[in-house]
Formats: C-alpha cells, sequence, structure tokens
C-alpha cells in the first residue's frame, strides 16, 4: 500500500507529493561514495583511445610529458561492468524511494566539471561523493520526476585534482495519447510469421527526445527516415546534430532517405537478456543509399544469415501504441 501511496504521488496527490519530497531531500548533504578507488591509474592506453575517440590531436596528451585531457575527469572513477565500489548505503536508499515513488526511469540531464589541476600517467584516483541537491517535484515533456545532483571529488596521491557535479532526471515515464497513423499498419510489409516470430513480448524502451532530434521523431511517426542537410555545404549527417561538422554551418533542412541500404557492420546479441529483447538477435550498422549510417535491427531474416553487404530495405515497426522504429528488412539476393 505505501508503495501505491508514493506512486500517486508523482501522479498527483499534493499531500503525499509534500511528504515524499520531505523524504528525499533528507538525503542532501549526505554521502554517496566514500574513499573510493580508481580501477586503474591515469594511464597513457586510455588516453590514447579517448583522443583517437574524439579526434583530438593536441600534443599535450602526447609523449612524455602528456596530460590526461581534462574532459577525462570522471572516467578515472567509472566503475565499469562490475559496478561501482564504496557507494553508500544512503544513496542506494534515495534511488530506492525514487523507484518505490514510481519514478523507474533515469536519464543524465548535465554535468559541470572544475579542474584544479593536470592528471598525468600513473596518478592513483581516489574519490568521495555527496548528494548535493534533490529537486521539488518537476514536470518534463519526459514524465514528472526528480532532478538528483552529486558532487564527486577527484583526487590525485590524495591532491583535490577536480569536481564533477553530475544531475540525473528520475521520473515516471509520461504516456503519449495514442495516434492514429494515416498511412498503412506498420508491420503490413513484414509477413505473418515473421511478425509473430520477431513482436517483442514487452514494449520497447522510449528514446530520448530532445530539441535537437525532436524533428526525426516526428518523421518516424510520420513513417519518414529524415536525414539532415547543411543548407551552407550540403553535407548530409546522421545522427541529427544541431551543427555541421563539415564547415560549422548551424543552419540546415532535410532529406528523406530513400530506405535502400546495406548492411555495414552487425552484431549478434545472445547475452546479457534484456525486458524486451529476446536473444540472439542482430543489431546492424546500416549504410544507406545516401551515404550516412543508422543502427537499427535486421528484420525478416534469422538472426544468424545476416551478413556484411546485405541489401535492406526500411520498414517502421509498430511495437505498441507509442512506440514506432525504423527497423530494415534483409533482402535475399
Amino acid at each position: 500500500m505505501r508503495t501505491g501511496r508514493r506512486g500517486g504521488s508523482v501522479n498527483g496527490e499534493p499531500e503525499v507529493s509534500e511528504e515524499l519530497t520531505r523524504r528525499l531531500k533528507a538525503y542532501e548533504g549526505r554521502a554517496a561514495t566514500v574513499a573510493a578507488v580508481g580501477r586503474d591509474p591515469v594511464n597513457e592506453p586510455m588516453i590514447r583511445h579517448w583522443c583517437e575517440a574524439m579526434d583530438d590531436s593536441n600534443p599535450a596528451y602526447q609523449g612524455p610529458r602528456a596530460v590526461a585531457p581534462p574532459t577525462m575527469l570522471q572516467v578515472w572513477t567509472m566503475g565499469g561492468l562490475s559496478g561501482h565500489t564504496g557507494r553508500t548505503d544512503a544513496y542506494d536508499e534515495l534511488l530506492g524511494l525514487l523507484d518505490e515513488a514510481g519514478c523507474t526511469a533515469v536519464v543524465a540531464t548535465d554535468c559541470e566539471q572544475e579542474y584544479v589541476r593536470p592528471l598525468r600517467p600513473g596518478d592513483e584516483i581516489t574519490f568521495d561523493a555527496v548528494v548535493e541537491s534533490v529537486s521539488d517535484r518537476k514536470s518534463t515533456k519526459l514524465g514528472t520526476g526528480y532532478f538528483v545532483t552529486t558532487r564527486t571529488d577527484i583526487r590525485a596521491g590524495g591532491e583535490l585534482a577536480g569536481t564533477h557535479r553530475f544531475r540525473i532526471l528520475k521520473y515516471a515515464p509520461a504516456r503519449a495519447p495514442a495516434r492514429a497513423s494515416a498511412r498503412a499498419p506498420a508491420l503490413a510489409t513484414v509477413p505473418t510469421s515473421d511478425r509473430r516470430r520477431e513482436a517483442p513480448e514487452e514494449r520497447r524502451p522510449r528514446p530520448v527526445v530532445n530539441r535537437d532530434n525532436a524533428g526525426f521523431w516526428e518523421g518516424v511517426d510520420r513513417h519518414e527516415l529524415l536525414i539532415q542537410r547543411c543548407t551552407g555545404c550540403g553535407s548530409l549527417r546522421f545522427p541529427w546534430l544541431p551543427g555541421c561538422s563539415a564547415c560549422g554551418c548551424p543552419e540546415w533542412d532535410t532529406v528523406e532517405a530513400s530506405g535502400e541500404g546495406r548492411v555495414f557492420s552487425y552484431v549478434v546479441v545472445h547475452h546479457p537478456p534484456f525486458p524486451a529483447f529476446a536473444p540472439p538477435y542482430s543489431v546492424a550498422l546500416i549504410e544507406l543509399a545516401e551515404g550516412v549510417r543508422i543502427i537499427s535491427n535486421v528484420v525478416g531474416v534469422p538472426y544468424d544469415k545476416v551478413r556484411i553487404g546485405m541489401p535492406v530495405r526500411l520498414r517502421f515497426r509498430r511495437y505498441d501504441d507509442e512506440s514506432v522504429l525504423p527497423v530494415f528488412q534483409g533482402v535475399s539476393p
């Protein structure tokens, strides 16, 4: 019964909401992580991988006197797939309280970093974190929930090297009104046998829609796969970005993809299982005829028959009343 009342608080019971907010704010100032140790010292391979991924050739990050890029500050504190060490019961209790209130979804919203001194290969990292703030209840396009901000102080050899503030939104997903499509049903072009075999048992996770990609998802709702086109230099780009990486122009329009493409690369997922996904299944990087690439599922063919170079055609698959996603139908040669 208690869980139900908390869940009701997110949906508009003022007195319960006030009580929940009071309990949440009691965690402000409490430790989230204590005396945690970085899994690895600051090291050259991770610096090199970062710089290659970011296309950053700054000479300060190379050679015998190299320093780590300042923006890698959080990297040295990450727990990896095995999880974090040093996290307190208080932080887990805070997240658990939000879960019980119906705020089961989470999205990172922003971070803020302050750099005190450069980190160099060989530095041993330790860090502590505190719950800096919990907001009042907020209503967003994603849903209603609470912003939780943690502040992490990162040290090298016991000396403060930087501070990292990280904010998440824990929220109860909003239910969008069902939309009637003017087009044919999303699965009309997929044989009935394929629909039964490939239909997920649970709803797909919802994409995070923001001001930079909202136009893309609006196009998907209309069964259009839209590619951004820079109006400055004409370059096509995907995924959607606020500006052109080729010329820097912030202005753009869109072109609709023809839907033809080929498998550029792929993986077959066997483990771990996730709700709404039943392994094994294939996830592919599709190169569209227009030259850009998109990650999606290959459907209509067995997972072990997907091959690099396989021709595919765009389909729009409706998973429930709220979710339409682009997928690609394998085409037999």
